[in-house]
């Protein structure tokens, strides 16, 4: 994926750039929501998605400032782990860039961004119950909100994207 506006560049990760990831996930408030996951497990999950620009359409990708190529958070789009018919997205952003936009920039990006890749597929989305500001997101970014779904013994927010806007 690759999608430029005058805010955000969305890019496939170089190799290089695997400290940016990891960085990203050592704030305490940007993975408060997130299950745990050890540093290696972020690692891997960097190589992976290196590997899955090779493979397909779907995988992480980097959020860069467009001015000045700061490096913003990350996205993804992946199958649905409950319905491989739906491609579920995501999105995390270092604390600096919360409540300027710039996640709703990036749902509406996702979202057009698979919708061109798989027309048949519904586009979905979770949160945490308690992760407020990222409802907020979703809701602005043309996503409605259905029953909470479980995974893992946990319920989440679940969030579908409407086609028709």
């Amino acid at each position: 994926m690759y999608y430029k506006n005058d805010t955000i560049i969305i890019r496939e990760f170089t190799p290089q750039e695997l400290h940016l990831f990891l960085d990203l996930f050592t704030n305490e408030n940007v993975t408060r929501y997130l299950p745990y996951k050890s540093p290696e497990e972020f690692k891997q999950m960097f190589e992976k998605a290196l590997l899955d620009y090779k493979e397909g359409s779907l995988s992480r990708w980097g959020i860069f400032d467009a001015q000045n190529g700061a490096f913003v958070g990350v996205c993804l789009a992946r199958i649905f782990a409950e319905n491989a018919n739906s491609i579920e997205i995501g999105y995390m952003l270092g604390e600096n860039y919360w409540g300027k936009g710039i996640g709703t920039q990036v749902c509406k990006a996702l979202a057009d961004y698979c919708l061109s890749a798989d027309q048949e597929k519904e586009i979905v989305a979770l949160t945490d119950l308690d992760n407020i500001g990222s409802q907020k997101v979703l809701l602005k970014s043309g996503f409605n909100r259905l029953e909470n779904l479980e995974r893992e013994d946990r319920a989440l927010a679940y969030f579908l994207f409407s086609k028709e806007q």
